[in-house]
């Protein structure tokens, strides 16, 4: 196996987000040959289509740095509305505009996520895997992972129980061969 840079992109803006908690738990337990690198987006502006003819603000010129210098991408969402959250959807949209200069594209994906609810973060994996294929990035289909949030689930440092690791571990190797695999 080679080297490889992540970009993780968690769609929460919340200060004491279990999507974040989740994504450092997820690194922790990575191969040694991944790298990665947090994408900010509560910074970014709105996208609007007009003003693609005008240099890019700084927040989106990095956003889009980013993730043309990564080898994939670790999406981490919660689930708002049954939906990903807006600025999520956001950052993808500055991403993949304007029409030819698509940073996501040929970038393999993974998706996680932790929620309070029983169903964790299923429809907005689904929502984002459809938004994900339009803006053409290979996304890891299984495993699934779409974590409940409880009380037991992080200890006091951020990690995840035993169980929990292992099944995260075997993940993130999943996800590490798919990167290997999609890698340009």
């Amino acid at each position: 196996m080679t080297n490889a840079k992540i970009a993780v992109v968690v769609g929460s803006l919340r200060a004491g987000s279990f999507n974040r908690k989740l994504s450092h738990a997820v690194v922790r337990l990575a191969p040694p040959d991944l790298s990665f690198s947090d994408v900010r987006i509560d910074d970014l502006p709105l996208y609007n289509q007009d003003d693609d003819d005008r240099p890019a603000v700084a927040s989106v010129a990095r956003l889009r740095n980013q993730i043309r210098d990564c080898d994939g991408v670790l999406f981490v969402t919660p689930e708002y509305n049954r939906s990903v959250p807006g600025g999520l959807k956001n950052a993808i949209d500055h991403g993949s505009r304007p029409y030819g200069h698509n940073v996501w594209a040929s970038k393999p994906a993974g998706i996680i996520g932790i929620s309070p609810g029983k169903m964790g973060t299923s429809m907005a994996q689904q929502h984002l895997r459809n938004i994900l294929a339009s803006v053409d990035m290979p996304t890891l289909a299984l495993p699934e992972v779409f974590l409940q949030a409880d009380d037991k689930i992080f200890d006091s440092a951020g990690n995840v129980a035993a169980n929990t690791q292992q099944f995260l571990r075997s993940w993130i190797t999943r996800f590490h061969d798919w990167v290997q695999q999609h890698k340009r």
